[in-house]
């Protein structure tokens, strides 16, 4: 059975990231699929933000600024959905939860959106604006300054903020994963939020789709030693072998992170 276009992307990208450069022609050969097969899916890739176009192939883009919102809220949607009712499902009702910023958590608050007595403590409007029509849902959100573009407020008012709350849970999505397992963002004040959501939560919860690891990032800041789990959507890509074996008691794809959670209990 051949494999979904998905599927191809996700691999094209393990070998771009493997080799910094693949040609039309390498690709093709690897998947048994025609050029212009190829062509198609790397497109795709391109007006992503994923990789970017060279001659006679394609590279890794250069990159010091995330996509725009809108453009990440599509990207992988089906990936993000499976991972935020997964995530979804490990939360009971009556619990605190921090959520912090990007698309992936708002689909996880989009997923939880019609629970009942949840406390949300977030920066984001996009996630307040998923629980607003719930009358069951308590919403305390940061005040400071507004991205207007990306609908959240970063900052040290952000950090103050989380910091002045004790959550059951954390959430929180990532702008990449570097194969040694630290975590990267595009701006200094996003990971010192996200720093922030991490510490001050009984657990923290990473969340993230599999494009996030080996994805370009500029700014470093924490590590997968600081979550206590990890929610994908797949297995991680060959050159993490080292972190999916280090750490598999903290990562579960969507489909067996219930199970995982119930196992290992309170943490």
């Amino acid at each position: 059975m051949p494999k979904s276009a998905t599927t191809r992307q996700v691999h094209i990208l393990e070998i771009v990231r493997e080799q910094s450069f693949a040609s039309i022609e390498q690709l093709a050969a690897r998947f048994e699929v025609t050029q212009q097969t190829i062509r198609r899916l790397v497109n795709a890739l391109c007006d992503q933000g994923l990789l970017r176009r060279v001659h006679g192939g394609v590279s890794l883009p250069v990159q010091n600024q995330n996509l725009a919102y809108s453009s990440r809220h599509r990207l992988n949607a089906g990936a993000k959905q499976r991972i935020a009712h997964a995530t979804a499902k490990l939360i009971p009702d009556g619990t605190s939860l921090m959520i912090g910023l990007g698309t992936t958590p708002e689909y996880v608050a989009q997923a939880l959106s019609r629970r009942r007595d949840l406390r949300v403590i977030t920066n984001s409007l996009n996630v307040a604006a998923a629980f607003s029509h719930n009358p069951d849902v308590e919403i305390t959100i940061a005040g400071g300054t507004l991205r207007p573009l990306d609908r959240d407020i970063i900052g040290e008012a952000a950090v103050r903020f989380f910091s002045g709350f004790r959550a059951d849970f954390g959430i929180f999505g990532v702008g990449g994963v570097d194969p040694d397992g630290t975590l990267l963002d595009f701006h200094v004040d996003e990971v010192k939020a996200r720093q922030s959501i991490a510490a001050n939560s009984r657990t923290s919860v990473l969340v993230a789709d599999i494009t996030k690891f080996g994805r370009n990032a500029t700014v470093r800041g924490g590590h997968i030693d600081d979550c206590h789990h990890l929610v994908i959507d797949d297995r991680l890509p060959a050159t993490f072998e080292l972190i999916a074996q280090r750490y598999s008691g903290q990562i579960h794809t969507a489909s067996d992170a219930r199970a995982d959670f119930e196992r290992i209990g309170d943490t």
